[in-house]
Parts: structure tokens; sequence; C-alpha cells
């Protein structure tokens, strides 16, 4: 509560609806990190580590929900305590949202079931060359640095990087290649 007390009303409520259209399939995630650097740009001093700890928070509160098929002044009244504890533009913003919003959320099995596992959002990829290191003066070998954009079941968005010397970077394309056909012919 005390970091949610922190957050502007229009950031908390720009992190609700980007976790209304997370839970909706709408967008693969919610990007704190981006949305941190807004906010303490505003002259808020928040970390990333708080604010996904909030989103998660509001997402579970928003799927929770949604499940049990509860009413904008039923989700306040089951907020009951915690009312109290959370700072008054929450909890307006929260009615806001949800009566908007909330009976928009879908809570399918397969959608529960698929969001266990995370989605790919986006790939980039760099070809470099390593020329030399402390140890050996003359390397000389080329390599690929891969960075995955994943939303995890939670919906907060990481990037994860790697990177492949170029014999591994052909097996992983070939694997691709073999992917793309195997789904040609779905």
């Amino acid at each position: 509560a005390d970091k949610i007390n922190l957050i502007p009303q229009d950031f908390f409520a720009e992190l609700c609806e980007q976790i209304i259209q997370h839970l909706n399939h709408k967008i693969p995630g919610v990007n704190t990190a981006e949305l941190c650097q807004r906010i303490q740009t505003s002259g808020v001093e928040i970390n990333v580590g708080d604010l996904a700890k909030i989103a998660t928070v509001i997402s579970f509160l928003f799927s929770t929900a949604a499940r049990n098929n509860l009413s904008t002044e039923e989700l306040v009244t089951t907020l009951g305590s915690a009312v109290s504890v959370l700072p008054k533009h929450a909890v307006q913003v929260i009615r806001h949202v949800w009566n908007e919003q909330g009976k928009s959320i879908s809570v399918s099995e397969d959608a529960r079931n698929m969001a266990t596992v995370g989605q790919f959002v986006d790939i980039k990829w760099k070809l470099g060359v390593a020329m030399s290191s402390d140890t050996c003066r003359s390397l000389k070998y080329p390599y690929v640095t891969v960075t995955l954009k994943v939303a995890d079941p939670s919906g907060q968005i990481t990037d994860r990087s790697f990177e492949m010397t170029i014999p591994q970077f052909k097996n992983f394309f070939r694997q691709f290649k073999e992917m793309a056909a195997v789904l040609e012919t779905v």
C-alpha cells in the first residue's frame, strides 16, 4: 500500500488498464520497466521490482474477481480491510477500471493453461566479432547475440539474452525452418 501511494493516479490507472488488456489477451504483458522509467522521470522514486509486485497483486485481484464474477461493488466490498490501507485514489481507479472493463475478462480454461508458460513478444539479434581478450590476443571469431522479449505468466515483460557461435546459430536457424515447415502443414 505504501508503494501504491507513491504512484500518481494517472500512472496507476495506466497500469490497471494494461493489466486488464493483458488478462484479455490483447497485449502479451505489462512492460513494468518502461512504465517505471516514465514514473521515475515524473519525479517519483520507485523501483521496477516494487512496480512488478504491485502489477502482480493487481493482476491477481482482477483475475480472481473475474473468476468469481464479482460486480464492481462486490469487488470493492471484498477488498474490505484493504480499502482502509489502500490509498483512496487507488480504490477509485480499481473501481473505475473494473466497472468499465472488468466484465470483458475472459477466463477460459485454455487461456489459463496457456498463460502458465509465458508468451514470446519480440526477438532482436546482432552479429559481432570478438577481436581479442585478456587471455588471447587474436580471437577473430564471429558470434550472434539474441535477445528475446518474453511476457512471463504474471504478465511482466522481461528480456533474455544469449550468445551463439555461428554453428550454434545455424542449428538454431535450421530448427526454426523445421518449425515453419510443420506449421505450414497444419
